[in-house]
């Protein structure tokens, strides 16, 4: 991930068989895609790497149990595969996940359910246990070949009401299911992109880069970070920019001659919380959930937080996409419904997100009847220009099969074929993985000298990577960071390997430092220290970037500075009476 390597190469040949717009999960699959079957690759990405609807997912691996409900069988299917070969190809950021559905009637939804089925209504409903045992029925028949999850079951009130003894008492039973979670998607995303470079000089990619419009079959590739523009000359152009895909296109193609609107998104938006007695409660399971209008939350505990979400909103801007006052309520009161015990107060609420769902131009009037399918649609420009192959649709599950798809129709378009499958290939700190975590630790530990619980921490982040990190952090003078278990070596390290150009990049998506309420001001001012000596910025381009970052928490996850200042209390206070009892 060397820019000044990639915009070197590129101003010696503009000429690349495909430019990628877009560095979300899906660009950055289908850009891996072709890299490793040798096709000469540009993926270029407006702001950071997964940083947009890649970075405020529901953290779910699933097949869509919903889904059913539209008559998505196929894509039920499709899910259903892709977890399950990530639960095999990322081990180390993948697991399983024990799903329980509290169900509060019989026979409610199902009538509702076929007529929606057959496009009769559009309007949700309660499912009851009979539609529920049909689809998680439909669920274990679709995966019996594999068998990687244990089989659905049901339990009857007084045995749900022993185990989960906060669910609302009105229950009548549940069922609990196995789907999988994601602990750090945006690292899966800077694992995949570097298993693209990894395949040669021929594929390069640019953060903080975008394209203009130049002369025909040419447009100019502009440098966001040095302010540089160079001409680029693709022979097809692949627009996975999501929910802005349209607004590429706006640029793609000359004003004469737009294609029709393609997205039309909805908003999802997540509350962490920072409760131990509600994590504790919930054993291990998410709590998958109908709140009282019939939509679809989920609750399940999160890298020692609580994830709960989400709304489905229609949005017209996705860089406006924000967590609405009105949208924190909505989630509390549906929590409040299922755990009617539980009472979130605001301080507990310690980082919030959302993100645009990039799905097709539909004028349903309900949002969950909006399909959750991906295709590809190939637009030809009448002047001349390189063709646009635009990735519409598409949830995280399945970005490794959409990426294949576009790839393959690209490959197809340039007269390539196929020579590398991705279907079994592992990546990133999931190569090599030990089925002894522990003997793997323990062996870190003891050849390196590094303390076990050190080595855990690191491999729980970095899984079978972790080696890399601890010899670069072995290699120079190191120290612990405030209030945090990173070292200063080991953010230099993803700073200097992982394209890292702003604060934000370090500590929202590299690390989960931000997303789990564990950054204090004293860790912000501390990772900038060493991100400004790195790239030897100025006072001023050192005070300009902490007012972004800190803007940026505040406005768009709800962390105003105040409250990052609190944390170097608590922390204090936490690290003192630690010491204190040790």
């Amino acid at each position: 991930m060397n820019r000044k390597e990639t915009v070197d190469g590129l101003r010696q040949s503009p000429k690349v068989d495909v430019c990628v717009l877009g560095g979300g999960i899906n660009g950055i699959s289908a850009f891996r895609e072709l890299a490793l079957q040798g096709a000469s690759v540009l993926l270029v990405e407006k702001g950071d790497y997964c940083s947009g609807a890649s970075a405020a997912l529901s953290r779910m691996v699933h097949g869509g149990l919903r889904y059913l409900e539209n008559g998505e069988f196929s894509l039920v299917r499709e899910s259903l595969v892709e977890r399950d070969r990530l639960l095999r190809n990322a081990p180390h950021y993948v697991a399983p996940l024990p799903t329980t559905v509290p169900i509060f009637d019989v026979f409610s939804g199902l009538a509702n359910g076929i007529v929606r089925f057959l496009g009769l209504t559009r309007r949700p409903s309660r499912r009851g246990a009979v539609a529920v045992k049909a689809g998680l029925g439909i669920y274990d028949f679709l995966t019996r070949k594999r068998a990687l999850m244990p089989r659905h079951q049901f339990r009857g009130r007084k045995s749900t009401l022993e185990k989960w003894p906060a669910l609302n008492p009105a229950i009548l039973s549940s069922a609990t299911y196995h789907d999988a979670w994601v602990s750090h998607p945006e690292r899966i995303g800077i694992e995949l992109l570097r298993d693209a470079l990894s395949a040669g000089t021929h594929a390069g990619a640019l953060n903080y880069a975008v394209i203009e419009q130049a002369e025909v079959g040419e447009f100019l590739l502009r440098d966001c970070i040095s302010a540089e523009k160079f001409p680029i000359r693709p022979r097809l152009v692949i627009n996975a920019t999501g929910g802005w895909i349209d607004m590429a296109n706006g640029m793609l193609f000359p004003a004469d001659d737009r294609p029709a609107p393609l997205m039309g998104g909805t908003k999802g938006s997540h509350l962490i919380i920072d409760n131990p007695a509600l994590r504790d409660m919930l054993d291990g399971h998410m709590i998958y959930y109908e709140n009282e209008d019939g939509r679809i939350c989920i609750l399940f505990p999160y890298l020692g937080k609580v994830l709960v979400g989400s709304t489905d909103i229609r949005v017209d801007d996705p860089d406006a996409a924000r967590c609405e006052a009105e949208e924190r309520d909505y989630i509390l009161q549906s929590l409040a419904f299922v755990l009617p015990g539980v009472r979130i107060q605001p301080e507990e609420i310690v980082f919030q997100f959302a993100g645009v769902r990039p799905l097709p131009a539909s004028n349903d009037s309900f949002t969950g009847r909006i399909p959750r399918d991906h295709f590809c649609t190939l637009l030809e420009a009448r002047d001349g220009g390189p063709p646009v192959l635009c990735m519409i649709g598409g949830k995280w599950t399945t970005f490794r099969s959409f990426g294949e798809l576009a790839a393959d129709m690209a490959l197809q378009r340039l007269g390539h074929s196929r020579g590398v499958e991705t279907t079994d290939r592992t990546f990133g700190g999931g190569r090599g993985f030990p089925k002894d975590r522990s003997g793997w630790i323990r062996d870190l530990s003891e050849s390196t000298g590094l303390p076990p619980d050190r080595a855990a921490t690191l491999f729980e982040r970095y899984g079978t990577d972790a080696k890399d990190v601890v010899r670069f952090t072995a290699a120079g003078a190191d120290h612990r960071l405030p209030h945090a278990g990173y070292s200063a070596r080991e953010l230099l390290h993803l700073i200097r390997t992982e394209a890292v150009e702003h604060l934000d990049d370090l500590l929202l998506r590299r690390t989960t430092l931000a997303i789990t309420g564990e950054l204090s001001l004293d860790m912000t001012e501390a990772a900038l220290d060493l991100l400004a000596a790195e790239k030897g910025w100025s006072a001023p381009r050192k005070a300009e970037e902490r007012s972004r970052f800190l803007t940026l928490m505040r406005e768009r996850h709800g962390v105003a500075e105040a409250t990052l200042s609190a944390r170097n209390e608590q922390r204090s206070e936490l690290c003192e009476t630690t010491a204190r009892s040790g």
